[in-house]
């Protein structure tokens, strides 16, 4: 398992954008297949988006297609969620997740992931 730390969470507005970050401090977190998950209140913590251990593959769900990106930067140790044209029903706890995964894999279950982070409030005004 990993430790992970979430930050640039916030309120914006509708049709804003936001940032999300995703740290592993003193672990190489390409070293795991990361993944973006939300847990709006009342719901189930959902699937966002993926991204493998090489950073050339990813996968979103169906609602942020086209509006988020994952990314990794390997220097800065960090994957990002970048989040562009957001709506209202983005609104959620957004959790960073990674486990261990073959270097070209993606991952979309809960399940593939055994390290997850604390979350960071997103809230989109309208």
């Amino acid at each position: 398992q990993v430790s992970l730390v979430e930050s640039g969470g916030g309120l914006v507005q509708a049709g804003g954008s936001l940032r999300l970050s995703c740290a592993a401090p003193g672990r190489t977190l390409s070293d795991y297949v990361t993944g973006w998950f939300r847990q709006a209140p009342g719901k189930k913590r959902n699937f966002v988006g993926t991204i493998s251990r090489s950073g050339s593959t990813t996968k979103y769900e169906d609602a942020v297609k086209g509006r988020f990106t994952i990314s990794r930067d390997n220097v800065r140790n960090t994957v990002y969620l970048r989040m562009n044209s957001l709506k209202p029903e983005d609104t959620a706890v957004y959790y960073c997740a990674a486990g261990p995964a073959p270097y070209t894999k993606i991952a979309i279950s809960k399940s593939n992931y055994n390290s997850w982070g604390q979350g960071t409030q997103v809230t989109v005004s309208s």
